[in-house]
C-alpha cells in the first residue's frame, strides 16, 4: 500500500469524500458554477488565504512559502457536463440533465483539501503555488478567460501542472508521460443548403438530406486518405438536424461534428481537404454547403523534464507497479492554454473498480469513481507540488 501520509487520515479521507459527494450532487455547467465557486471560495478562506475572482466564477489562490522560489500553477476545472445521470447512488446528481460525468467534481476537491493543508506547511515551501480553480473547461472557454484576466501573472507562472481521474486506470494507480497526451479540438458546423418542397416531387427540389448523407459518406476518407496511418487524427459527426415533417424537403440541414489531431500541419491538410469535400460533394448536387470551424484548443504536450520529475516523484510514493505510463487520448482539454505560456505537465489518477462496477467512461450517463483514489490523488499532487518548488 502507498504511503499516503497524511492523507490517510480518517479526517482527511472523509472531507474528501464528503466534499466531492456534496459537488457531485449540485453539478454546474460552464461560467453558472456559483455554488461550486462559493464552496472552494469559503474553504480556501478560512485556510487564511486570499482569494480573487476572475474568469466569471473562476478563482485563484496562492500558497506562499517562507523563501523565494518558482511559481507552480494547479488547475483544476469546476464545470459539469448537460448530461443526466442513470445512477442510484445517493450522492448522485439533483439537476436534472446536469451531471459530473468528467471527475471536475473529485479533481476541485482534491485542490482544494491539498490546498488547504499546504496552507499549514508554508515554512517548508520555497516558492508559490497557485490553485486556478477554473470554469467552463468542458466548452473550452475558462481557460483563455482566466489567463486573459491575469492567472499566469504576479508572479509569473514557471510552470502548469493538472490532475484528470482516468476510468481505464484501476483505482489507487496514477499515471503520467512525457509528449503528448490530449488532441487539438475543432468543433465544426456544416449547413448544407438546397432547394425545399413537397417530397412527393424529388425532381423538382434539391435534397439537402441526400446532400447531407453524401457529404458524410464522402468524409469518411478525410482521415484514411488524407494522412499517415502512423499520425493519429479522428473525424466524427456528432449530430445531424434537417427536416419539420414527413412529406417536406427541407430547405437546409445542419450537422456538427469535431475534428482531434496532434500536429499543426496534419491539421491544417485535414481541415483543408474536409472543407473542399464537402463543398465539392454539394456543389455536384446543386447544393451549397458552408463550412464553419470553433477552434476550442491546441494539443495538450506534456514537458518532458515535468513528467520525469513527476515519475520520480510518485514511483516512490506509490511503488513501481501503481505508477503506470499515460497513453495519448484523442480526448481535448482547454488546459493546453495554459500549458501553451509556460511548461505543462498532466498526470492521471485510476478510479475503476471492477468489482464495485464502477468501469463507466468519461462523458457516461452512468460514471462514477471509486472515492478510494481521491487520497491517492491528494497525496500524488501534494507530493509533485513539493517536488517542483524544490527542482525548478
Amino acid at each position: 500500500m502507498p504511503d499516503l501520509t497524511p492523507y490517510e487520515s480518517p479526517e482527511i479521507r472523509q472531507a474528501l469524500v464528503t466534499m466531492r459527494r456534496d459537488l457531485h450532487q449540485h453539478p454546474e455547467l460552464g461560467f453558472s458554477e456559483r455554488r461550486t465557486s462559493a464552496v472552494v471560495r469559503a474553504r480556501l478562506e478560512r485556510a487564511g488565504l486570499e482569494v480573487r475572482g476572475l474568469a466569471e466564477t473562476g478563482l485563484c489562490a496562492d500558497v506562499r512559502g517562507d523563501r523565494v522560489g518558482p511559481t507552480v500553477l494547479v488547475r483544476a476545472e469546476m464545470d459539469a457536463l448537460p448530461i443526466h445521470e442513470i445512477s442510484d447512488v445517493a450522492y448522485r446528481s439533483r439537476h436534472h440533465g446536469v451531471m459530473h460525468a468528467c471527475g471536475h467534481d473529485a479533481h476541485t476537491t482534491i485542490a482544494t483539501v491539498v490546498a488547504e493543508r499546504l496552507a499549514k506547511c508554508r515554512d517548508e515551501l520555497r516558492g508559490t503555488i497557485r490553485f486556478a480553480f477554473q470554469p467552463a473547461e468542458e466548452i473550452a472557454g475558462g481557460a483563455v478567460k482566466m489567463i486573459e484576466e491575469g492567472a499566469i501573472e504576479n508572479p509569473a507562472v514557471d510552470a502548469a501542472i493538472a490532475l484528470h481521474v482516468l476510468p481505464e486506470l484501476a483505482a489507487g494507480t496514477v499515471a503520467v508521460a512525457s509528449g503528448p497526451v490530449w488532441a487539438a479540438v475543432d468543433e465544426l458546423r456544416w449547413t448544407v443548403r438546397g432547394k425545399s418542397g413537397h417530397a412527393a416531387y424529388p425532381h423538382q427540389h434539391v435534397d439537402t438530406i441526400v446532400v447531407a448523407a453524401q457529404i458524410v459518406t464522402a468524409l469518411q476518407t478525410v482521415v484514411s486518405r488524407s494522412s499517415s496511418p502512423f499520425t493519429p487524427a479522428v473525424l466524427s459527426i456528432g449530430s445531424i438536424h434537417g427536416g419539420t415533417t414527413w412529406n417536406v424537403i427541407p430547405e437546409y440541414v445542419e450537422m456538427h461534428g469535431t475534428l482531434r489531431t496532434f500536429d499543426p500541419q496534419v491539421r491544417e491538410r485535414l481541415m483543408e481537404r474536409m472543407r473542399a469535400i464537402s463543398t465539392g460533394v454539394a456543389m455536384s448536387m446543386e447544393a451549397t454547403c458552408e463550412v464553419e470551424d470553433r477552434y476550442s484548443a491546441p494539443p495538450v504536450v506534456n514537458d518532458g523534464e515535468l513528467a520525469l520529475w513527476m515519475r520520480d516523484t510518485l514511483v516512490p510514493l506509490h511503488g513501481e507497479d501503481q505508477v503506470a505510463v499515460s497513453a495519448p487520448s484523442a480526448g481535448g482539454d482547454d488546459f493546453a492554454f495554459f500549458a501553451e505560456r509556460s511548461r505543462g505537465c498532466v498526470f492521471h489518477l485510476g478510479v475503476r473498480n471492477v468489482e464495485r462496477g464502477i468501469t463507466n467512461g468519461l462523458h457516461n450517463s452512468g460514471f462514477d469513481l471509486d472515492e478510494g483514489a481521491l487520497p491517492v490523488g491528494a497525496a500524488s499532487l501534494d507530493a509533485i507540488l513539493r517536488t517542483l518548488l524544490a527542482r525548478i
